[in-house]
């Protein structure tokens, strides 16, 4: 019979549906939107949808694979723990648990996926990854800035006079906002939209400004000249509210509106009209993620936060520098679900940098890596770089659903679950605040086991297992600790289906911020405490005009595919490099044309695509492309990290081209 069933989205992404999916005879069939939920009413993206595909595919891993002879032969699951525990207690014996490296990121996430830091800090220690590639140098800003990254409530955008959208299509991937910004303009409210990339939410704006990538920053700071100019600055919250004014009111007077104008390539009438929207709000501001892909990125968010403040649209309705929304993350109990006080010895390598990591002979060696939720050949700044240090491993295990090209040079593959065939719950601490339901709806495919079973089994044969012997049910409630006093439990969960958590909607509303002095810090205390320059300042980006590569290269995310997960579904093979016309005019190409866009790191070939309106020397190359559908745009990225730190710089990336 067939029945219609709540769900939830497991994705990377701001949006965090909750589903109804349809299913018959212990089969998936459709995945659609669930319109009773007061955030995502029933309006799902594609990716969402081809959960589905993920969950039947018929090129899913559904045994235990042993790679032997360079070929990957089926074993049974005993055999391929046992070897794989018995391979971990040698390496702590002969070693510390530093010589085992956990390269994980967020593919799929939810509430029990966070038991593999529970495995190894059981195990007594790891080597782990800090930092992130899409938004870590962000967050870093925000806490040095707030004390924390907190955004509004999405429906508060409805309480604004001029919303800015800097850096985000939120068409293709903040869906639930960009149908608000739909009805905020149907109110009145005045949309702009600030970005290198003429993209589909461009083209409902009321204004559109091309800036010159990595350049955000500087805008902000010929933005916040002009306010001052004009007397138009919140003299109120500078006073009463701020710290450190008077080392960043400095940096806007020494920098010139021309050197501004040049370098932003935003024309300073233009400005002049940012500067009016600022000053006349509430003025809402939404941040990308691709703004702090930069070294410069972290100051980038920092410099639009100090915009943002100094305008008067902090703790107020209709205002806020929307970036991330911890709270929503803050509100569970880890440290109970983790037992992080576990973990005898750690190692932290950024995420950006494992290949330079693992390959640099600086201390324990990495003998046995375990890659889950991730798929770092593709995903990881400098393929090349990437892929010669996760072959140089002597044990690679890989936890995943489909052949990657990090599985294709694994020792061993263990197959996963799909969201459909095990039950957590999921949130995601970068837009709206609910919390919803996921069951185990059909029964896994072959072999597959959850992530929490193959730890599990593990622990159990490196003698902790004990610490394991929960079911899911228990190890959720465990996460919910915190949140039982406030009414919040698996059973309403579970029964309701999605909850709001206790987040506030419009943070810092008392003007009481989480830093060291308690006030808004345009001179950071926290990084000053940390050995860091915690003033506020501008810096180009590391990769700035140099003759040889004359064009900016962005690497956006897919519109079809949660990074690298779905194109062997959608069996997308043609790489589309997207030039502006000011780049086709001069090299006279046409769309369809193919080229090689290259820089001292690699290249890549593909088919022109012209865009329209976009930033004259920009180019783009969707990024998630493995090597059987043409390759990585990380082939041409760069390694390094922000700045400010925890951040990749994969924007930092300056490229030529030749026609085939």
């Amino acid at each position: 019979m067939q029945e219609k069933k709540i769900s939830a989205c497991p994705l990377n992404c701001w949006d965090a549906c909750s589903f109804k999916v349809t299913v018959k005879d212990d089969r998936v069939l459709k995945v659609d939107g669930n319109k009773d939920h007061p955030e995502t009413q029933g309006n799902i993206c594609s990716r969402g949808r081809m959960l589905e595909a993920r969950t039947n595919s018929d090129l899913r891993i559904t045994k235990p694979l042993k790679k032997v002879a360079d070929e990957f032969k089926s074993i049974s699951w005993g055999q391929a723990l046992d070897e794989i525990a018995e391979k971990m207690r040698d390496i702590k014996k002969i070693h510390d648990p530093t010589a085992v490296f956990h390269s994980h990121d967020y593919s799929n996430n939810g509430l029990l996926k966070n038991l593999d830091q529970r495995f190894f800090n059981c195990y007594g220690g790891l080597t782990e990854v800090v930092g992130s590639l899409c938004w870590g140098a962000g967050i870093e800003a925000q806490i040095w800035d707030f004390g924390n990254s907190e955004s509004h409530a999405p429906k508060d955008l409805f309480n604004s006079k001029h919303t800015v959208i800097w850096g985000r299509n939120t068409a293709s991937t903040n869906i639930h906002l960009f149908s608000h910004l739909i009805e905020a303009k149907k109110r009145g409210i005045h949309v702009t939209v600030i970005d290198p990339l003429n993209h589909k939410t461009t083209r409902i704006a009321d204004m559109y400004v091309a800036v010159r990538p990595g350049m955000d920053g500087l805008l902000a700071i010929g933005i916040l000249k002009e306010l001052k100019r004009m007397n138009l600055l919140d003299l109120n919250f500078i006073e009463h509210y701020s710290y450190g004014f008077d080392e960043f009111e400095n940096i806007l007077d020494e920098i010139s509106m021309s050197e501004i104008v040049a370098s932003t390539s935003v024309a300073e009438k233009t400005i002049t009209k940012l500067a009016a929207i600022y000053s006349g709000g509430p003025t809402s501001t939404y941040l990308g993620l691709g703004l702090q892909r930069y070294a410069n990125g972290g100051h980038t968010i920092r410099l639009i936060d100090a915009l943002v403040a100094l305008s008067g649209n902090v703790g107020i309705k209709g205002g806020g520098a929307n970036y991330a929304n911890l709270p929503v993350s803050q509100s569970f109990d880890m440290k109970n679900l983790t037992l992080s006080s576990k973990k005898v010895q750690k190692r932290t390598f950024t995420r950006m940098n494992q290949a330079e990591e693992i390959l640099s002979n600086e201390g324990t060696p990495i003998k046995m890596a375990f890659v889950s939720r991730g798929n770092p050949l593709t995903q990881l700044p400098d393929t090349n770089r990437v892929e010669e240090a996760f072959t140089s491993i002597e044990t690679l295990v890989v936890i995943d659903q489909f052949m990657t090209d990090t599985a294709q040079i694994a020792d061993y593959i263990l197959p996963c679950t799909t969201v459909f065939e095990e039950e957590d719950i999921y949130h995601a601490s970068m837009y709206h605040s609910y919390v919803n339901y996921g069951p185990k709806l059909v029964a896994a495919i072959g072999e597959a086991k959850s992530d929490r079973w193959i730890w599990t089994e593990l622990a159990k044969r490196l003698g902790f297992g004990d610490e394991f012997s929960y079911s899911d049910v228990e190890f959720i409630k465990m996460g919910l600790k915190s949140l039982e006093k406030k009414g919040i439990t698996f059973e309403r969960i579970k029964q309701e289906g999605f909850i709001k958590l206790p987040v506030q909607d419009v943070p810092w509303s008392d003007f009481h911020f989480k830093t060291p002095t308690g006030k808004y810090e345009l001179t950071s205390i926290r990084a000053i405490n940390e050995g860091k320059e915690g003033k506020l300042t501008f810096q180009y980006p590391l990769e700035f005009d140099q003759k040889e590569y004359p064009y900016h290269l962005l690497s956006k995310h897919p519109e079809r595919s949660n990074h690298s997960q779905n194109y062997h579904l959608i069996n997308d093979d043609q790489v589309i490099i997207e030039i502006s016309e000011k780049i086709a005019k001069d090299h006279l190409l046409q769309d369809d044309d193919r080229i090689v866009v290259h820089n001292d790191r690699g290249e890549i070939q593909g088919h022109v695509k012209i865009m329209k309106n976009s930033h004259a020397d920009t180019i783009n190359i969707d990024e998630g492309r493995s090597k059987p559908f043409g390759g990585s745009v990380n082939i041409l990225t760069h390694s390094g990290q922000s700045k400010i730190g925890l951040g990749g710089i994969q924007y930092d990336c300056l490229v030529n081209i030749r026609k085939i």
